[in-house]
């Protein structure tokens, strides 16, 4: 279990596991609930990678990032630590 700190979102932290490029869980730590638990649903099962190339980017609000931009380079920084 890796835990990332975020920033620039609502959601303070994010929980992820990842085995084999694989992403098997994600919890959210804050943010808004209803939708981080969508994002972590989605992602569950995907393959790291395509789940960066899809997320990574997203803007919330105009602050530069967003739940699923943290969660995005979260997981780049697993990959490049596997």
């Amino acid at each position: 279990m890796y835990t990332y700190k975020t920033s620039g979102t609502c959601s303070t932290a994010i929980h992820i596991d990842v085995a084999d490029g694989i992403i098997q869980s994600v919890q959210f730590q804050g943010g808004c609930n209803g939708n981080t638990q969508g994002v972590a649903a989605l992602v569950k099962g995907m393959p790291a990678a395509e789940a960066i190339a899809r997320l990574k980017g997203i803007n919330c609000n105009f602050r530069g990032t967003s739940c699923p931009d943290q969660l995005a380079r979260a997981l780049e920084q697993i990959l490049a630590n596997q």
